[in-house]
């Protein structure tokens, strides 16, 4: 590992901004369950750490219009098991939960989740071509072994998955990243935050230079009571998707009035399915109405070599997702 310089901020958002920007080439550090492994291994290699571990808030408060507002700081395992979001919004306590172990759930912080890396054995490599990492430079996945990548949001740049299961539900639950920067504070939909790969697979997110995460706001929930997050692994426990599923139903009676659908483990960010959610609304439950959403879901996905079953493995959770969703609530 590279020596770098180290500086912890504690008071305010926009001083650990400006000290950023004092110290070339750095790099916020949370929890530091992705950062220091890509340190490690020499795929990161920043000058300078800023600790933002203890800035801000690491709890969640409730919002005026009925949603509410997780602090930047806030552990994963806070998160999951706090009380408002396993009543309210249990599709994200069920994914966080579905997410590595528990000591790293304890050191994991919200918006290091938010910006974790892709997991592709390729970038972790540095003797492999890989444009995510060196820009330019190729991408061995493309013709390797790709059982574990990509099918949706490819290009003939990138193939790699986007790791986080939190995010394929904060996706499904219309989040919203509220971020402060040189230029003040703004705030990004969710479902915008992550970018495809494209002809630029190294910039993975909207944030600006230096941007610095503060807090991500879920809006009222849609649908408490009809939710589901369905993740399809290898093996039970601290292993990634090959397939996950965050779903959503607004019901009345038999019928959708509105629905969320995410996907993880086969896209290149959290992919939101939103012509899969058209077709799904103003419709009476049915298998054949999921099925046909899980049709949409997938019709442009690009299979490679190793990855192929991954289409008919997503269609059929979408499908048991969704079943789900509509008879019972998810604690």
């Amino acid at each position: 590992m590279k020596l770098f310089s180290y500086n912890k901020i504690s008071d305010t958002p926009q001083a650990a901004v400006a000290s950023a920007s004092q110290h070339p080439n750095a790099h916020y550090i949370g929890g530091g369950t992705n950062i220091i492994d890509l340190m490690k291994n020499m795929v990161m290699i920043p000058d300078s750490l800023i600790d933002v571990s203890e800035l801000g808030d690491p709890g969640i408060r409730s919002t005026s219009s009925g949603g509410i507002i997780i602090g930047a700081a806030a552990k994963n395992s806070y998160v999951a098991n706090h009380r408002t979001v396993r009543d309210k919004y249990p599709v994200l306590a069920r994914a966080l939960l579905s997410g590595a172990s528990p000591q790293l759930r304890n050191m994991a912080s919200t918006a290091g989740n938010a910006l974790q890396r892709t997991r592709c054995f390729y970038f972790y490599d540095t003797a492999s071509a890989c444009n995510k990492r060196e820009p330019g430079s190729g991408c061995d996945a493309m013709h390797g072994y790709n059982r574990m990548h990509a099918i949706l949001g490819t290009s003939d740049q990138c193939i790699a998955t986007h790791p986080s299961d939190m995010c394929v539900a904060m996706s499904c639950l219309d989040a919203i990243i509220h971020t402060v920067g040189k230029a003040g504070e703004r705030k990004i939909p969710f479902i915008d935050f992550h970018k495809l790969p494209e002809k630029t697979p190294h910039i993975e997110n909207a944030l600006q230079e230096n941007e610095l995460i503060t807090a991500i706001e879920l809006p009222a929930p849609l649908f408490t009571d009809s939710s589901c997050y369905l993740k399809i692994r290898d093996r039970a426990s601290y292993a990634f998707a090959l397939v996950s599923v965050a779903a959503g139903l607004d019901l009345s009676g038999g019928q959708i009035r509105n629905a969320r659908l995410a996907l993880g483990g086969v896209a290149t960010k959290p992919w939101r399915a939103v012509e899969a959610e058209e077709i799904l609304k103003g419709k009476n439950i049915s298998q054949d109405v999921f099925a046909a959403a899980a049709e949409s879901a997938l019709k442009q996905a690009k299979t490679f070599e190793h990855n192929a079953f991954k289409v008919e493995l997503a269609k059929k959770a979408i499908i048991r997702a969704l079943a789900i969703a509509s008879r019972s609530r998810q604690s």
